[in-house]
């Protein structure tokens, strides 16, 4: 069945020596346009729901808006692959966004603003979250088993939301990055604090997404996948606790490791 999110293409398949057409179910990537202020600001790849949420918080990862207080207006146009917003206050100006557009390591190429040496600046975290290393685990297959989209079409990233016991928000995208910012704006929306959270994901933690835990004062940061040399520096010196490679018992954590409690009997 065809949606917004996936839609059927037909393929062929071989098993061994045998040839077959079949219909497979294909997630969809399409592009949507922010304009902010009346002016266009950026183009992202992403799966085309949620666009709303993307959009607040990618302009909050970028440190363009604080608060859903600081929104005048947002239009969304879901068939045109766009979503306009109008800020409070003075005009946003976008020539100091010009020249620190950076191409990450994202799906896509993705876009981001920030001044990567600006951020090693930036003040350390100083909240005392703990987590037991069973709750990281049930977790983590917690999100596996909510990743529908990817289980339809194995196109996507899964990011989640959680306090020190359960999952709170659950978004995938074909982007890691689009997955995190559908979050972000989730929580802007829904007026949810970020302060003594974590991150959930299933895919590399690099910089990028680093830095947009920091600016949500996100503490600790669980993958299914690896970090990156960057990401492990910037989590030392901002107090984040990184852990990765989540996978059935075990767990490598590469930062703070006295936020993660061992279970009785692991």
């Amino acid at each position: 069945m065809e949606s917004k999110r996936s839609m059927i293409k037909n393929i062929i398949r071989l098993r061994g020596n045998n040839r077959e057409k079949i219909e497979d179910e294909i997630v969809i990537e399409a592009p949507v346009t922010i304009y902010l202020n009346g002016n266009e600001l950026v183009t992202l790849l992403c799966t085309p729901e949620k666009i709303d949420r993307l959009a607040l918080g990618f302009l909050r990862s970028e440190g363009i808006l604080t608060t859903i207080d600081d929104l005048a207006s947002m239009r969304t146009h879901e068939e045109k692959g766009l979503v306009e917003i109008d800020l409070k206050g003075e005009s946003v100006s976008l020539e100091k966004f010009y020249g620190k557009r950076t191409i990450t390591s994202g799906c896509g190429k993705g876009t981001v603003f920030f001044n990567v040496i600006d951020s090693l600046r930036s003040k350390p975290l100083t909240g005392k979250m703990e987590v037991d290393s069973g709750k990281i685990q049930n977790m983590m297959n917690e999100m596996q088993q909510r990743a529908e989209l990817f289980k339809l079409t194995g196109g996507v990233h899964s990011a989640a939301l959680a306090d020190n016991e359960k999952i709170i928000l659950f978004c995938e995208d074909i982007g890691r990055h689009n997955a995190v910012d559908k979050i972000i704006g989730e929580c802007l929306i829904g007026g949810i604090s970020t302060a003594a959270k974590c991150f959930i994901l299933s895919g590399r933690i690099s910089s990028e997404i680093l830095l947009k835990a920091a600016k949500l004062k996100i503490e600790l940061i669980v993958s299914r996948a690896a970090p990156t040399s960057l990401s492990i520096d910037l989590a030392q010196k901002l107090n984040i606790t990184l852990v990765g490679f989540v996978r059935g018992q075990r767990m490598n954590i590469y930062t703070h490791h006295w936020r993660v409690k061992i279970s009785n009997g692991n």
